[in-house]
């Protein structure tokens, strides 16, 4: 599984826009083969950030939808609503499931 994290650092003026924004990016990513989990979440600190999670069942997946027509246009539209470049904060995990992060475990 590929999975990451992602913080996004909004304009204030776009920040209560930010899902309507980014509405057609998200489902197209959620369409594509191996796409897994793709969701943002509101930081509940700041107002102006946002947090995607996304998985995708492996590195070939995530490289397809780096290469995707889509996430060009992400790239090029985005930042206008930007305050900073978006931060990175969790990568790859190997495994199948949940357990595979070893922090939780339910018997």
């Amino acid at each position: 599984m590929y999975f990451i994290v992602v913080k996004f650092r909004v304009k204030p003026e776009a920040a209560e826009a930010w899902p309507d924004i980014v509405r057609d990016f998200t489902e197209a990513t959620r369409a594509e083969p191996g796409n897994m989990w793709f969701d943002w979440s509101r930081s509940l600190e700041d107002p102006h950030e946002y947090v995607l999670v996304e998985a995708f069942a492996d590195d070939d997946a995530a490289a397809a939808h780096v290469g995707s027509a889509h996430f060009a246009t992400m790239r090029e539209e985005f930042p206008q609503h930007l305050q900073s470049t978006p931060r990175i904060i969790s990568r790859k995990i190997e495994g199948e499931g949940w357990d595979a992060m070893g922090e939780l475990q339910v018997d």
